[in-house]
Order: C-alpha cells, then sequence, then structure tokens
C-alpha cells in the first residue's frame, strides 16, 4: 500500500501471448478488484496492492492473490504436459467447481471426453455454481466434448474403470471427516482404469491419500510438494502432489 509504503510485484515468466492469460486460464475467472495485470513484451508482471497491517501480511497476500490468479494454471498446465495425453483419453476431475482444470484438460483431448463432478457448493469454492462451469466450458471452446455431472465424490454415479485419467484440484479436503475423504479416494481408485493414473493436487490430508492408494494397491504412489507457484500464503500452505497408478489386470 502507497499509504504505507510498500509495493509488491510479483513476477510473472513471459508466455509468448499477447494477452494477460495464464496458460490455459478459463477467461471467466480473469479480473476482479484486487488485481491488476500488465503486460509487457518481454517483462510482464502482475503488480498486487494491499492495505496489510504488515510486510508480512502483505506478502501472504500476494502470494495467496497470485496462485489463485495465475500460479495455478501455470502449475496444471504443466501437470497435464506430464501426462503426455494421447488425445482420445477419458479424463475426470473430481469437485471441478467453476471447472479451471476441467477445460484445460479438455483442451488437451480433441477426441476424448472430460467430465467434471461437483455439489457446486459456493462455500467450497467462491462462485461455484453448474452455471459458472457450463459458461467457462462455451468460453473455452471445449463445450462439446465436456460433461458436468452433479454428484458427491464419495458415490460417483459411474461405471467401475470408467476413465483414463482421475484429476482433483484442492476438492478432497473439503470432506470435513477422514471417512469421507476415504472413500473419495476408494472412489477415484474404482472408476480409474487398470493402467489407469491418479493426480491429486491438495494443501491438506495428502499423507492420508497416499497411504490409502497404497492400501488398495496402487503403484508408483508419489506425495511431493508443488512449487511456489502453488503456495496459498506462504511456504506453510504449500500443495502438495499426489500420484499413483492402477496396476494392470
Amino acid at each position: 500500500d502507497e499509504a504505507l509504503g510498500i509495493r509488491l510485484v510479483v513476477q510473472v515468466p513471459d508466455q509468448g501471448r499477447e494477452n494477460s492469460r495464464t496458460e490455459g486460464q478459463p477467461r471467466a475467472l480473469i479480473g476482479g478488484p484486487d488485481i491488476e495485470v500488465v503486460c509487457r513484451p518481454s517483462t510482464p508482471s502482475v503488480k498486487i496492492r494491499t492495505a496489510a497491517s504488515s510486510a508480512d501480511d502483505s506478502l501472504n497476500t500476494a502470494s495467496f492473490i497470485y496462485t489463485t490468479r495465475a500460479g495455478k494454471f501455470a502449475v496444471w498446465a504443466n501437470l497435464l504436459r506430464q501426462l503426455d495425453l494421447r488425445g482420445d483419453e477419458r479424463i475426470l476431475d473430481m469437485g471441478s467447481g467453476r471447472g479451471a482444470v476441467l477445460m484445460m484438460a479438455a483442451k488437451l483431448v480433441p477426441r476424448g471426453h472430460a467430465v467434471g463432478v461437483d455439489l457446486w457448493k459456493s462455500a467450497d469454492q467462491s462462485g461455484n455454481s453448474l452455471d459458472a462451469a457450463r459458461r467457462n466450458a462455451d468460453l473455452e471452446g471445449v463445450a462439446h466434448r465436456v460433461e458436468l455431472v452433479t454428484g458427491d465424490m464419495t458415490a460417483m454415479p459411474f461405471e467401475p474403470a470408467s476413465f483414463d485419467f482421475v484429476l482433483s484440484a484442492l476438492a478432497i479436503h473439503n470432506i470435513t471427516n477422514p471417512a469421507g475423504r476415504r472413500k473419495a479416494i476408494d472412489e477415484a481408485f474404482r472408476v480409474l482404469k487398470p493402467c489407469g493414473r491418479l493426480v491429486i493436487a491438495d494443501f491438506r490430508s495428502t499423507d492420508e491419500y497416499a497411504k490409502r492408494l497404497r492400501e488398495l494397491g496402487a503403484t508408483d504412489v508419489s506425495e511431493r510438494s508443488l512449487n511456489w507457484r502453488y503456495w496459498y500464503g506462504g511456504p506453510w500452505t504449500a500443495t502438495k502432489l499426489v500420484s499413483a497408478t492402477k496396476p494392470a489386470r
């Protein structure tokens, strides 16, 4: 804040784009009163001004805003590239919300299908609604290969072995009890095809997810911290990634 003599600038690496959208970022999620995006030919930056009472609070706010408006999109764009998709896969996004990750995935499967399942609770995500997800699908030009399903992650309305990949971004922790989170992991594993991959990003309970996946017989189970782009306030609120493979029959 200028009155406090604090000016925070979070750098966004040049993506070689002519507009201010981070790679894969749905158009409906851009903007807002807390952030101003300024693009220059070689040094685009996100300028964030806060009225925080301390430098630490300001840095926490800057980290949170950057992650929600830009960082998480960059991280997921990289994660999805690493899946090395053929383009004809069926992908499920558990707790898809407004569809940020879902729409990014849908763009990578032009001959495939991307499904989002959610209860559409605004308490879990600001502005979360089925209509908002539909608008994003239309804006991103992927509505024809995106399906939005109202359903509970702990009892999903899909047949076993229905999806090549199951994704989830900061959703499973919204289930408040351990038994419910365990059931969500069970469901993710159930609907995954043999040799399919599960990719979960969350900032709580990831050790629970990894442990349960091992109990279910998953292979290549790993848990690791994602980088600073996915911090919701600082390293103490860092997002972790849990990934696993369902064994062949």
